[in-house]
């Protein structure tokens, strides 16, 4: 018996429509049930199952931390991609979480590179305090553009995934994609070994990775309090 591992909707959902009989284990950040991967995240009940890595509706989560490194901040921006079919999911939630806590949000959207100058140019001048810049594919393949531009504006931006932070980003909150990837290595061997695919629960994710980097926070002239330094995964200094 042979397994189809599958990355976002795109893939997950050509495989899909090619087969309904090999097994197909997918890992996505965007919502299955929307996307139409599955029915039902707990009995999928075909021959489609895999790891929802839980990249949006952390909104919330991500900007306490950001109160907690800029309490002053009244202003925070947002970078979207709205190519992405996960973009509007993704700006509802950083909206209702910045009125929860009483936060201004501007939404610039860009999906290619003179958006993306745009959108950093059009935000810096609403004077943000701070950018989250969402969960996607393009901008992840585009990070050393947008972690240029957001030191060349002075701009504390917040990523989803330690890649960013890595490679010289400020800070990163979301889930741990290697952790989402062995899962979905696990059901493979499962259903290799001759376990429906129907009958494994979608999977999400419970392991979470928050990673600040001390030498742009400094280039920023940013002070991490000691609280956010002990929340920390890891620290980069």
């Amino acid at each position: 018996m042979a397994v189809i591992a599958a990355g976002g909707p795109p893939a997950a959902i050509a495989a899909k429509t090619a087969t309904s009989v090999i097994p197909i284990v997918f890992t996505t950040g965007d919502d299955p049930v929307q996307t139409g991967l599955v029915p039902n995240l707990n009995r999928p009940g075909s021959n489609v199952t895999g790891v929802h890595l839980f990249l949006s509706n952390l909104g919330a989560k991500k900007l306490g931390l950001l109160r907690d490194l800029l309490p002053q901040a009244t202003v925070i921006g947002g970078l979207l991609n709205s190519a992405s079919q996960n973009a509007e999911v993704q700006a509802k939630d950083l909206q209702a979480a910045g009125n929860a806590v009483g936060l201004r949000v501007q939404i610039a959207h860009a999906n290619n590179d003179e958006e993306i100058d745009s959108a950093f140019a059009t935000l810096s001048k609403q004077q943000i305090g701070a950018m989250m810049v969402g969960s996607d594919p393009y901008y992840i393949s585009r990070r050393e553009k947008i972690i240029a531009l957001a030191a060349r504006y002075a701009i504390p931006a917040f990523y989803e995934l330690r890649d960013f932070v890595d490679d010289g980003g400020l800070m990163s909150y979301g889930t741990d994609i290697d952790d989402g990837y062995r899962q979905a290595a696990i059901y493979a061997g499962r259903i290799l070994k001759g376990e429906k695919p129907g009958d494994l629960p979608v999977l999400q994710s419970t392991k979470f990775q928050f990673v600040i980097n001390l030498k742009t926070a400094k280039a920023l002239g940013l002070s991490i309090s000691d609280n956010l330094l002990t929340l920390a995964d890891e620290v980069i200094e």
